[in-house]
C-alpha cells in the first residue's frame, strides 16, 4: 500500500489505471482495494493456474532481480528500500531502454504518447 499511495502521489491522473498483481492476500484485501477503488483504479489479477497472465511484472521482478538485487547484501530494509526506490524511479523508469516500447525509456515512451 505505501508503493501505491507513493505511485499516487506524484500527481498523475489515476483513473481508467489498470494495476496488475498477483493473487496475494496483500492485493486482494479490503485495504488495498479500497485506495484502489478511492482512486478509480482498476485491479487485474491473473486467473488461477495462468502464470503468464502475469508476464509484464513478471518481466519487471526479472529484470530488478538481475540488475539489483542478485549478489547484494542491504545492510537494513531502509537501504534496500531507498536503492529500490533510485532503481525504479531514476532508472527503470528513466534510463533503462525496453524492447517492448521500441527501446526507449517508460518515461520518454509516456511523453512520445502524450
Amino acid at each position: 500500500m505505501t508503493a501505491l499511495k507513493y505511485a499516487i502521489s506524484k500527481g498523475r491522473n489515476s483513473e481508467s489505471v489498470v494495476l496488475h498483481t498477483d493473487r496475494g492476500v496483500e492485493f486482494t484485501g479490503s485495504g488495498f482495494q479500497g485506495l484502489l477503488k478511492e482512486n478509480g483504479m482498476h485491479h487485474s489479477v491473473n486467473r488461477p493456474g495462468y502464470c503468464t497472465d502475469n508476464a509484464f511484472m513478471e518481466s519487471f521482478y526479472h529484470s530488478l532481480k538481475a540488475e539489483l538485487v542478485r549478489k547484494r547484501k542491504f545492510r537494513s530494509f531502509k537501504q534496500l528500500h531507498r536503492e529500490l526506490g533510485r532503481y525504479i524511479n531514476q532508472f527503470y523508469n528513466s534510463v533503462r531502454l525496453h524492447s517492448g516500447l521500441g527501446y526507449t525509456s517508460p518515461i520518454k515512451y509516456e511523453q512520445m504518447a502524450a
